[in-house]
């Protein structure tokens, strides 16, 4: 799995701490762990970091190249501490300019700090100060907020709230011999504080302050992260959201996609997206074109062949499709141009048999684009398959999916300047249906979508973001990775579990919060399994649980017509769960989330539409029908005109019937989304037909 990116440790300038297990048992015989970062290094590397020593040398913008986190822990003469026995613990002026360059770049620094810092010979507050953060040289103590009884132990009490939640997560830290720091600059800000009854009462202990392009934060201790104190309460879980939220500022902004293809240069494109564009507006609903534009379709349908036919040497291995292609453009131009029948070419494009990450495909159909444009017009894409190593490995492993066919957008035509987010055989115009063997999904235009209405989302409702979902919302490349993970599990699961999912039951008809739960019922194991995906090696599944908490909870509900919005429906069952069982709140015009909950309120909303399905196996159809707007009414209250919600005693026995007797939207938005969708409304309309380079 493509790492989050370089974390180096700065142990050439007389550290007290080491990242290598040797050094650190060199410098602590008989208690390596109070020398070790050991532990440190190796919780970043499992969440996906590489970790590496600067050993020797100064910091120079060449050693800070291809870094993305910088950490400096404590350094000291050799008078008052044992230390890595390399460098100075002074930084040249050189090195401070070149570690201020560096943030400014993007760079991220973390400055792990002591009490008593001037007595140490180095010049980390000389550093930090840069920055508009003082360390002050004093040892707080705490006669009340301390660990196992020790004064000089400090627990540090939250700082004020900000759009930054580095604490999500965080049970408590403890603060050992730790001095505090003064913040001079106005953007910084104190993640933990000493309490009012310490000696310092109310002073940053941790602060944080973003800095031009770049993130720095500094910690008046550096024991808590050591190896002797790292498992204590919540240190480890705040190392890990210092260094995310630290490295953020060098997250990858930019698709894949934007090296550009040789098929999207080729002047053959050109020329099947113009004859495509003229062609649209002379096709009827059902893709047939009317008598008196038959002759200039004609032509326009030869150039399309002729375009394909062109561009078919850049898909070698197409070639059998691409042929089958032009033949049922000709069939069909011979035909007299009723209604399409492309069933023959279907047949032959195969994108699931060339699961290679970075392999092309070209696709000409008439179609129509789900959340797009609903009529059956010839459209075009070239897509680009996403197939990173690690996702090949899960798919050959418990994740077993060979239809599923992550893609991201090369060029397209208008169908798909639009919210469409999928390329599905079932959307083609054909005779008959055909047996379904693959199904392509967008993951550039899924995370683009997510990354910018959840960003707006998260502005109105105050939401304070951790550092997890802040480095999600800001790296392209890591959301469509993260989406690729989501989509593999979610779509394996529609035929996995108690009932599970027709793959028919799209052409059935029934009410839709059926739907609506089919496609949370995957959302919620999908995100119950990332536990075990974590497990596996699959360290972009703590950020599936965000995208699909925030893509359920913000885009979902406010996106698409009210009309038996299935997916909304889904949201609002997400939220209401939440919401009642107090994981979720909206107060004083701010949302917030018991992040320490999520996930277990989450797996309980799972077994229980788990526990629906199991029971639905001894139901009527009625029944589980009933049954099933039952359990979304205990949640999100039905429309109060609903035949439904009066019971089977006011519904047609014909289950056909009845089906007529669903309202349009069955279950409202609440006041909240009825707000929030129209404040948002801006944003999802914006969203339309984004990719990841335009996103």
């Amino acid at each position: 799995m493509r790492n989050l990116g370089v974390v180096l440790v700065d142990e050439a300038h007389r550290q007290a701490w080491s990242t290598r297990p040797e050094i650190a048992a060199r410098m602590n015989p008989q208690a390596p762990a109070d020398a070790g970062y050991v532990v440190a290094a190796e919780t970043l590397r499992t969440a996906g970091y590489e970790v590496r020593a600067h050993e020797d040398g100064l910091l120079t913008s060449a050693a800070l190249a291809d870094v993305d986190v910088l950490v400096i822990p404590h350094c000291s003469d050799e008078e008052w501490e044992t230390t890595t026995g390399v460098g100075s613990p002074v930084h040249s002026a050189d090195e401070l300019a070149a570690i201020e360059d560096f943030v400014a770049a993007g760079g991220g620094l973390i400055v792990l700090a002591e009490t008593e810092q001037k007595k140490y010979g180095n010049v980390l507050g000389d550093l930090t100060g840069r920055f508009g953060i003082d360390v002050v040289s004093t040892t707080v103590q705490d006669p009340v907020h301390r660990f196992k009884d020790v004064s000089t132990w400090v627990l540090g009490q939250p700082g004020p709230k900000t759009e930054h939640d580095l604490l999500a997560e965080v049970s408590g830290a403890c603060f050992y011999r730790a001095g505090v720091l003064q913040l001079t600059a106005p953007e910084a800000f104190a993640v933990l504080v000493t309490s009012s009854d310490a000696t310092t009462p109310g002073a940053p202990l941790i602060a944080a302050v973003p800095s031009a392009a770049g993130r720095v934060v500094v910690a008046a201790d550096s024991d808590l992260f050591g190896d002797d104190s790292i498992e204590d309460l919540g240190n480890r879980r705040l190392w890990l959201n210092l260094i995310t939220w630290a490295g953020t500022g060098r997250a990858g902004s930019a698709s894949s996609v934007a090296d550009a293809s040789g098929a999207l240069q080729d002047p053959a494109w050109d020329a099947l997206v113009a004859a495509i564009e003229e062609l649209r507006p002379l096709q009827a609903k059902d893709g047939s074109v009317a008598d008196e534009h038959r002759e200039r379709a004609s032509e326009l349908v030869d150039q399309i062949a002729q375009a394909v036919t062109a561009l078919s040497s850049r898909f070698p291995h197409q070639q059998e499709h691409l042929d089958a292609t032009v033949t049922d453009f000709l069939a069909w131009r011979d035909a007299g141009l009723g209604v399409p029948d492309f069933l023959d070419s279907l047949l032959l494009f195969h994108p699931e048999q060339q699961r290679r990450d970075g392999v092309e495909h070209l696709a000409v159909f008439p179609m129509y684009t789900q959340n797009g444009n609903l009529n059956r017009n010839v459209e075009a894409v070239i897509t680009r398959t996403v197939w990173p190593d690690w996702i090949a490995q899960l798919e050959a492993g418990d994740y077993d999916n060979p239809a599923f066919v992550p893609i991201e957008f090369v060029g397209f035509t208008k169908g798909y300047d639009t919210h469409s987010a999928v390329l599905f055989p079932e959307t083609v115009a054909t005779r008959e249906t055909a047996r379904f063997t693959w199904g392509g999904i967008f993951c550039d235009r899924e995370a683009a979508r997510f990354r910018r209405v959840s960003a707006a989302s998260a502005e109105l409702l105050q939401l304070s973001l951790p550092p997890d979902a802040e480095r999600l919302l800001a790296d392209q490349r890591l959301a469509q990775e993260t989406f690729i993970l989501w989509d593999l599990v979610h779509d394996r699961t529609h035929s996995h579990g108690d009932l599970p999912f027709d793959p028919f039951m799209i052409k059935q008809r029934m009410p839709y919060w059926m739907y609506g739960l089919e496609e949370l019922r995957c959302d919620l194991t999908t995100f119950r399994e990332t536990p075990a995906l974590e497990s596996k090696g699959a360290t972009l599944a703590r950020h599936v649980r965000i995208a699909i908490l925030f893509d359920r909870l913000f885009r979902f509900p406010t996106t698409g017509e009210r009309n038996r919005n299935y997916d909304g429906l889904g949201g609002q069952i997400l939220f209401a769960w939440l919401h009642r069982n107090g994981v979720l709140r909206w107060r004083d015009n701010t949302l917030s989330l018991d992040w320490p909950r999520v996930y277990d309120s989450v797996s309980e909303l799972c077994g229980e539409v788990e526990r629906l399905y199991n029971e639905g196996i001894d139901r009527s159809r009625m029944g589980h029908w009933m049954a099933a707007h039952t359990f979304v009414s205990g949640l999100v209250p039905p429309n109060p005109a609903s035949v439904w919600a009066q019971g089977a005693q006011a519904l047609p026995t014909e289950p056909r019937l009845a089906v007529d007797e669903v309202l349009p939207d069955e279950f409202p938005l609440n006041v909240f989304y009825e707000a929030l969708r129209k404040k948002l409304a801006p944003v999802i309309d914006s969203t339309s037909g984004i990719t990841g380079v335009s996103g």
